[in-house]
Order: structure tokens, then sequence, then C-alpha cells
């Protein structure tokens, strides 16, 4: 009997992912990189710090879909392919641009943003936009490096999506869990987003906990002898 596809897939986990984004996206990306720094012990889980967020208060929270690229002057099938990809989106994706160190192109912009959040997507990282008021005015979260006026069409193509990539030192997969506030972009393996979750709430709450301690005026020593930290 063949394998089925789905028979080595992790685990789903015990809630949905609407509810895993409503929690996600009450923390900070911070916490979610010290629990898989020092717990998983996961020293490339950021993605490069050039992604910046169009608007300092967009966060991002779902799952990956990705998609390779790079600069390539042929034009044949490329809008067809461009389209075959937003039909593949799908409810709480996060869509994830592999762009091969592109700086001249912008691949997403205002009618790309349209399509996405038809269909559900949950945000963009990619390395050029354009179309920037208009995907502003949609409250469409978008990570990107640079703005420019340059079409990809004849300067850049998708080769692929939906395959592993390469975003810095981090390989993301396609259902890996993919969180973004003002201080960058974070990638969590799909097997561990929940257990992530989990421990990344402590965090947050240990830090309340010491921030209150640091606005009762105890000492930093004293702060960390009781198991806070700076």
């Amino acid at each position: 009997m063949s394998q089925n596809v789905n028979d080595n897939a992790p685990a789903a986990p015990p809630i949905d992912i609407s509810e895993m984004r409503r929690r996600y996206l009450k923390l900070f990306t911070g916490a979610v990189n010290d629990v898989l720094r020092f717990k998983y012990k996961m020293h490339a889980s950021a993605l490069p710090a050039e992604y910046s967020p169009l608007r300092d208060d967009m966060k991002m929270a779902g799952l990956a879909f990705t998609v390779k690229g790079g600069p390539d002057v042929t034009t044949d099938g490329e809008f067809e392919m461009r389209a075959r990809m937003l039909e593949s989106l799908y409810e709480d994706s996060v869509v994830v641009w592999d762009c091969t160190g592109d700086r001249v192109t912008a691949q997403w912009g205002e009618v790309m943003t349209m399509a996405a959040a038809r269909a559900g997507c949950r945000g963009a990282i990619v390395s050029g936009i354009r179309d920037t008021a208009a995907i502003l005015g949609q409250e469409f979260p978008v990570f990107h490096q640079y703005r420019c006026g340059t079409g990809m069409l004849g300067r850049f193509r998708m080769h692929h999506y939906q395959k592993p990539i390469l975003m810095g030192e981090v390989i993301v997969r396609p259902g890996d869990w993919i969180f973004g506030d003002i201080d960058g972009v974070v990638a969590v393996p799909a097997e561990i987003t929940y257990d992530v979750l989990l421990a990344a709430e402590q965090i947050a709450k240990k830090e309340v906990e010491i921030k209150e301690w640091v606005q009762s005026g105890m000492k930093p020593t004293d702060v960390v002898a009781r198991g806070g930290y700076f």
C-alpha cells in the first residue's frame, strides 16, 4: 500500500488557527525569538532585519505560503503563473517571498494585495513593493525591504511556490508559522508552533511582573536575584 502524503505531517495543534492567530498577535517577536533560542536552541529563526512593516503598528501571524523568484527578463507565462499562485493562497496564510537578492523591482502591489486579502491571506513578506498608499488603504500587513515604481514583468519572475525557501539564515517551509511585528519577523517550525505559543505567553506574563518590580524602585541586582532579567 502506498504511503499517504499526510502520514508524516505534524499533529494538529489543540486549538484552531484563528485562535492561534489571536493569541500570537497579543505577543511580541522578542518573546517568541527567546523561546526558540533558549528552549529549542534555534539560533536562526529571525528573518533578515531589513524586513520591516509598512506601518509601525502592523502585525502578522499565519501559515507560511512560500514563493521563490529572481531577476529574469523572460515573460512567457509569467502572468499566468502569478495568477495561479494567487488562486492557491488560502485562509490564514502569510505569503513569504524569497526574491534572490533583487533590489530593483516591486514584486507586490495594490491588485495583488486585493487578491490576497480576498483569499483570506493575512499578510505578505516581500523585498519590494509599489502602490504603497493603496496598500496602506487596505489595512493589509506587508513587511518589505524597499519601495520602488518598477514592476517585475520583464525584470523579475516567480520560479515556483509552496516549496522550502531560504530567507537569510532561515529555511521557511510551507505551513511553518510566521509572526511579525515592529521588531521583525520570526519563523516557527510547524511542529512546535503551539508549544512555542505557550512558552512565549509565559514570558510575556513574567515580564509584566518584572516591570512592576522595576517601577516599584527595586534595584536591578535585586530584580535579577528574584529571577528577573533586563
